[in-house]
């Protein structure tokens, strides 16, 4: 599932100069071609799937290279700058905790790392209480149903870990309480959730595990209900699969699953989600939300799994966590993370200070600048520009999916639904010349223009970068269909 890798020959391309887009030379930049040569020669060549933009610095919104150009950021680093790129508070959080002296302390204490955990914990607990309290409160036997909900915190690095760790636990839990055969993890068709061994196997892309050559009998996948490419958006599908697969509830230790899917922004429906719910609890089967790209305000509520109502055992976060630096989180049930015993389960760069000092300066911005609100107000607006591009252009734009500032722009072969990947590949090209930024096409097909601004950004820039995304599938629709 290779994708296309971006030629180095420098176009020539019009000319920008608007307040959000600066474009004042050939792209590539003619003299950034030694940098990217370097690349090249020295990584392998599945680094090379970006547009051919070298970062200088990025600030806000906005990224700029050392030639002038500036463009408005409409991919957030991979979801990663929710608060923005460049904020000067994390800035001063990362150099004071440099200068304090303390640049990692292993699985040994430190004060940012205990501050980390219990702002995310206190962060999980208010939201999973809130959910309980409207109406959506387990079964009272329920071990996770308490009156005051405690969940604990488990500081990682990468997303990946995180999927890894949450697979651990719940093959950990099913055993305890359901036997030896109690093991088997349910997860989702098209789904990404990393690229280690369980994390690639958990996935739903078969093209990512074709290296693995002996997969786990007991990981098996769903159709996801986008209500696009699967229509039937029953629950009674998901639970007509797991019986023609031979998988009953019994087997079942965990479900895990993207709040939204990440190659099309796709949402399941909400009562989709209150079923599977329910369903995990009757079965004492963990619930695992994969909130890498969608937590911390991301999609308009603070945790993306608010939008369903439902309280899961287990929530995977990364990404947005702290705006630039690696760092995420596993956040469970104490019961279910105190399934392993100390020193039992931990990692080297667990809670390092300095990307603790970063994640909690993240998360006072975006409490302070009150970017899960702007994020909403946005996300409505932002969704009413990508609507009308399919309105406009109904042959070539299949479906927008998403919610707040995430969305996905899946374009189509005229007249089908089939994934039209030279088209998304051209459309992203095209809106990089011209000065609007994304990363390379993702999902079914790589045929999904994926649309994930900084939670900071402005009205104005979301209609700029829609015009621009508009004029883009205009021309690389005209010059592939005519």
């Amino acid at each position: 599932m290779a994708g296309k890798v971006y030629g180095l020959e420098p176009r020539d391309v019009p000319r920008v100069n608007t307040r959000f887009r600066r474009i004042v030379t050939k792209i590539p930049v003619p003299e950034s071609t030694p940098i990217l040569r370097t690349l090249q020669e020295c990584e392998p060549v599945s680094m090379q799937g970006q547009p051919p933009v070298v970062w200088e610095r990025a600030e806000g919104f906005q990224v700029y290279d050392r030639w002038g150009n500036m463009w408005l950021d409409w991919s957030s680093g991979v979801l990663v700058t929710n608060a923005g790129h460049g904020r000067k508070e994390i800035v001063e959080a990362i150099a004071g905790q440099a200068r304090h002296g303390l640049l990692h302390s292993y699985c040994f204490p430190n004060e940012p790392r205990a501050r980390l955990a219990k702002r995310l914990s206190d962060l999980a607990n208010a939201a999973i209480a809130r959910i309980r309290r409207e109406g959506n409160r387990p079964d009272p036997s329920d071990p996770s149903d308490r009156s005051d909900p405690s969940y604990r915190v488990f500081l990682l690095t990468t997303g990946a870990e995180t999927t890894e760790n949450a697979i651990k636990l719940a093959r950990t839990y099913g055993r305890k309480v359901g036997g030896p055969r109690k093991i088997a993890i349910v997860s989702f068709e098209k789904a990404f959730h990393g690229r280690t061994l369980g994390a690639q196997q958990i996935g739903g892309i078969p093209a990512l595990k074709d290296w693995i050559g002996n997969l786990d009998p007991d990981f098996v996948q769903a159709p996801f209900p986008d209500g696009f490419r699967t229509t039937d958006t029953s629950f009674e599908l998901f639970l007509r699969t797991l019986k023609d697969k031979g998988f009953g509830p019994e087997r079942v230790a965990g479900v895990i699953m993207e709040t939204y899917q990440g190659g099309g922004a796709d949402f399941a429906p909400r009562e989709y989600m209150q079923a599977l719910a329910a369903w995990c609890r009757e079965h004492d089967i963990l619930l695992i939300l994969d909130e890498v790209q969608a937590a911390f305000g991301r999609t308009g509520t603070y945790w993306g799994f608010e939008h369903y109502g439902v309280a899961p055992d287990i929530i995977c976060c990364g990404k947005g966590i702290t705006s630039c630096l690696p760092l995420a989180c596993v956040i469970g049930r104490d019961d279910v993370m105190g399934l392993y015993g100390p020193g039992e389960m931990t990692s080297t760069h667990s809670g390092n200070p300095v990307c603790c000092a970063a994640a909690l300066a993240n998360l006072d911005l975006i409490e302070r600048d009150g970017l899960v609100e702007n994020a909403r107000a946005m996300g409505d607006l932002l969704h009413m520009e990508l609507n009308r591009l399919k309105d406009r252009f109904p042959k070539h734009i299949g479906a927008v999916h998403g919610k707040g500032l995430v969305a996905g722009v899946m374009l189509v072969k005229p007249g089908t639904q089939d994934p039209d990947g030279e088209l998304a590949f051209e459309t992203v090209r095209r809106s990089v010349e011209k000065g609007l930024l994304f990363f390379s096409p993702v999902g079914f097909g790589g045929a999904t223009v994926k649309v994930s601004p900084p939670l900071c950004i402005t009205a104005e820039a979301v209609r700029e970068g829609a015009q621009v995304l508009g004029e883009a599938i205009a021309e690389a629709s005209r010059d592939r269909h005519g």
